[in-house]
């Protein structure tokens, strides 16, 4: 009785831990494409919100002039490229970057008292696009098992850039200098 308690125990333990590993990423369901996209209300028109986008992206990229492919102010809409290296991990669980770079296009428009973002085409360049949702499917044949925890780290940098944008399109907070 007690080696099938103890048994069960183990079953349930790798089950639990397996669905840990599953990544989770957004799939819409017509297209079947990887795509996270929000509409967030933010009080200011569609200038200002226009403004503090440009502003974000001058604080968040390195080279903002070279991924941003259109800027167009009068219908508040800015299209950019993100990329994304990711790591792998070693026989003796220390991380190392990996040659695998995931690139996708970010979009941001911005209304009166809202905004939306949109990250899609998710793909790794090479001599051809190979489109990330090959990634999803675990009966092709190219399927590798690192493309599991890739997908992991593919939804922890698009969530790192969601949240510093959500961050920098807030209006900003004036100090008045009381003395």
């Amino acid at each position: 009785m007690r080696k099938i308690i103890l048994i069960n125990m183990f079953f349930a333990i790798v089950f639990l831990q397996n669905i840990n590993l599953k990544a989770q990423v957004p799939v819409d369901p017509d297209t079947k494409k990887i795509i996270y996209q929000e509409v967030v209300q933010q009080d200011g028109i569609k200038d200002t919100l226009y403004n503090r986008a440009i502003s974000w992206i001058n604080k968040f990229f390195e080279n903002p002039q070279g991924i941003t492919k259109v800027r167009e102010p009068e219908n508040g809409k800015i299209i950019g490229t993100y990329r994304m290296r990711m790591q792998d991990t070693l026989l003796d669980g220390s991380k190392t970057l990996s040659n695998v770079i995931v690139v996708c296009t970010f979009t941001i428009e911005a209304k009166d008292g809202r905004y939306r973002y949109t990250l899609d085409d998710f793909y790794v360049p090479g001599t051809s696009k190979i489109p990330l949702e090959k990634w999803l499917d675990k009966t092709d044949p190219y399927y590798s098992p690192k493309y599991e925890d890739y997908l992991k780290q593919v939804d922890q940098y698009v969530n790192k850039f969601i949240k510093s944008l959500k961050e920098g399109m807030q209006p900003p907070i004036i100090k008045v200098d009381e003395w």
